[in-house]
Order: structure tokens, then sequence, then C-alpha cells
């Protein structure tokens, strides 16, 4: 009996087939992923420098929120700066108005008091020129150390009482002294040291103490102090010490030192009048030369206006210090607004025993 003969389905060709189909599966995958690879590569690229790009400008913008922020934290410490210039000048509206309303609330009594102050004054100045007149040539200068050479044959005749055994000069060397005006003032205080000596009130102020020394006998005592916020001896060194007339040296020296120091810093009074206390023995003669109340007392002012009752209780304080029985007299140079200084240092020398002697502007 004949057998039947098997059929094997996986017989070779079948496996070379297969192998065949799989091999261009894998040929076509591979072709695949390559091209896609390539494709993914040159996105990615592209996608990094774009990355890189925005990182960049993400950077820059960083840089200019910096720079805003500090654009805006200098405006806003402008504003505040600004602001507190604001309050600051809008204070010092107020502390002006209170000052004018005070010169304003001047009561009618006052008023009648400086009439009668200037008409006074005004007597007293034609009784000058009356004696001036009667008078046709110069005096012998006697005993007289120093010579003040004036304008052409004027004779200089005051009401002052200059000579004494044992005479003290104060000297007003405050900022003030430096112009008849606040505004004058103000812009002269901010100019150099020799536009500050060239100023006409001032450079007044010294020739006039330089008349008043040459009216000195040599055989005095003398004593000169300028007083701005403190005051302090012409001749450094001399402090509560009376000083020879003698040969003139002395006098020559501190009209030298005033000359060449210019005014500056407020008006203590109150300092100025304790000196007369410290010199031992005491003055027999005192001779002012001021423009205004003080505005400087014992402490330091807490503000930088001082208005007219403040300063007429300065005064008051500032004469307090002055010991008894000494003449006071007093040489007032003109300055724009201190409208009740004038009558208060003439009640000074009146009360005093003094004199009181408004400076012309061509004196002496």
């Amino acid at each position: 009996m004949r057998k039947k003969r098997r059929t094997d389905v996986f017989s070779l060709s079948f496996l070379d087939c297969m192998s065949c189909g799989f091999g261009a599966v894998i040929l076509f995958f591979m072709i695949i992923n390559a091209t896609v690879s390539e494709q993914a590569d040159l996105e990615t690229s592209e996608e990094l420098s774009e990355v890189r790009k925005i990182e960049q400008e993400v950077l820059e913008g960083r840089k200019n929120l910096v720079v805003l922020r500090n654009a805006i934290r200098e405006a806003n410490d402008e504003v505040a700066r600004a602001d507190n210039e604001s309050v600051e000048l809008l204070r010092r509206i107020q502390e002006l108005q209170e000052q004018l309303a005070q010169y304003d609330g001047t009561t009618l009594a006052k008023r009648e008091s400086e009439e009668k102050l200037r008409s006074d004054i005004k007597q007293l100045e034609e009784a000058r020129r009356r004696l001036a007149a009667e008078t046709s040539t110069a005096g012998p200068t006697g005993k007289q150390v120093r010579t003040f050479t004036g304008d052409g044959t004027r004779q200089y005749l005051t009401g002052l009482r200059v000579r004494g055994k044992r005479t003290l000069i104060l000297v007003d060397a405050s900022a003030s002294m430096l112009d008849e005006t606040i505004v004058n003032v103000i812009r002269r205080r901010n100019q150099s040291k020799e536009a500050q000596l060239r100023a006409a009130k001032w450079r007044q102020t010294v020739a006039s103490v330089d008349w008043i020394t040459t009216q000195l006998l040599p055989d005095t005592q003398f004593q000169i102090y300028r007083f701005g916020d403190t005051a302090e001896p012409l001749i450094a060194g001399s402090d509560g010490v009376w000083l020879d007339v003698g040969d003139g040296t002395q006098l020559e020296q501190a009209v030298k030192s005033l000359r060449e120091n210019p005014p500056t810093g407020g008006t203590n009074l109150y300092d100025a009048f304790s000196v007369a206390r410290r010199l031992d023995p005491r003055p027999d003669n005192i001779l002012l030369l001021v423009d205004g109340l003080p505005t400087v007392g014992v402490n330091a002012p807490a503000k930088s206006t001082v208005s007219a009752g403040e300063r007429r209780t300065l005064f008051g304080q500032a004469v307090r210090r002055l010991p008894g029985s000494i003449p006071i007299n007093v040489l007032m140079y003109p300055m724009e607004g201190d409208v009740l200084a004038p009558s208060e240092y003439w009640r000074l020398a009146y009360r005093t025993g003094g004199s009181f002697m408004s400076v012309s502007d061509d004196w002496p």
C-alpha cells in the first residue's frame, strides 16, 4: 500500500519569501526613520533658534524693566523733594504773612510816637546844621592821637558823647550791615569776601568807627567788640581786658581788623551787652553802632525767621544784661522793615542818659 506524502507548510520557499518581506519592511522603516529624523533635527534647530531669540528678548525686556523701575524711583524721589520744598515754601509764606500782619497791626499810638521821634530827629539835625554854620573854622586837634580826614572842611559836630576814661565800642557786624534792603543783603551775602568788604553800608560803618577812635584821648582806655552771632574783640587775645589808647597803635590795629573782615551772621545784642559785665572796671561810656533789633538771643533761634514781636523781646532781654548808670550812645544805620528799632534804641539812649543819632548817607 502506497504511503501518502505529507506536505510541510513551512517549506524553504515560504521562509525565503517571509525573510524577503521582513527585509523589505525593515528597509522601508529605516528609510522613513532617516527622513523623519532629519526633518525632526531641522525643526528642532529652528525651534531652538526661536527659543534663543525669545530668551534674548526676555533678557532685554528685564533690562528695560530695571531701567524703568529706576526711572520711576527717581521720579518719585523728585516728587517727594518737590513736595517738601512746597511745604517749606508754604511755611515761609505763612510766616511772612504773619509778620506783615504784625506790621499792619501797628497801633496809631506807635505811629504817632514814631512821627514825634522823626520830628525830634529833624529838629536835632537842624540844630546841628546851625551849629556847623556858626563855626567857620575847625578847632585844634588838641591831644588826639589819630586824625580823620573828611570831605573838604566839613565840621563833624554831633551830639555823641565820645570821650570817657573807659570807652566801650560795640559794632554790629551782622549780615544786615551789608546793605539797607533785605534783597540786597541776601545778594551780597552770597558774594565774595572782597565784594562784601566793598559794600557801601559796611564801609560807612568802618569809617564811623575810624572817626570815633580819633576822638579818644591818649590817657584813656578803650575796647572795641564786633558782634554777629557772638561778640568778639577786634584785637585777638584782649577779651575782657581794657586797652590803652597811648600813641594810637592799638586803635590802628583794631580799625584794620574791622576793615579786613566782612559782616556775617545774625545780631546777638545779648552777647554784646554781656561784654560790659565782663570788663573790670565797668565802662563809663558805651557807643553802639547798629541797624536794627536783635535776631539772636541766649539760645539759638528755632526757625529761620524772627518776627517783630520776637525781636522786641530779644531786645528787652539784652537790655537787662546792661550794668546800670552807663550812658548808651547809639548810632543808628538805615535798614528796611525794622520799624520798631528807632523808637526802641531812642528810648534806651534817653533812659541811660546817652544820645541817639540817625546816621545819614554822607556821614562821617
